[in-house]
């Protein structure tokens, strides 16, 4: 496990409650995971922790069946406190 805190968001269509609920479902049992947010309006999903950015985007396309497109990935060091 990497000690490194990603913030990433990603396009994802999401189109009814039922996408809205698969998606969030799939959110939920990851465990890297310490934050998420589903926008349906801007149809983006944000997520935060301590993951491997591309094994956390396979693995929403694998759970919801829909295409993930990586918008951004911001790396956040949570060492020593320093901000860039």
């Amino acid at each position: 496990m990497s000690g490194k805190f990603y913030c990433m968001t990603v396009r994802m269509s999401i189109d009814c409650n039922g996408c809205y609920q698969r998606i969030r479902r799939a959110l939920l049992q990851m465990q890297d995971l310490d934050s998420h947010l589903i926008d349906r309006k801007q149809q983006r999903v944000s997520v935060c922790g301590a993951f491997v950015p591309q094994d956390v985007a396979i693995k929403l396309r694998k759970k919801t069946n829909r295409r993930v497109e990586i918008l951004e990935i911001k790396e956040i060091d949570a060492g020593d406190g320093h901000r860039l």
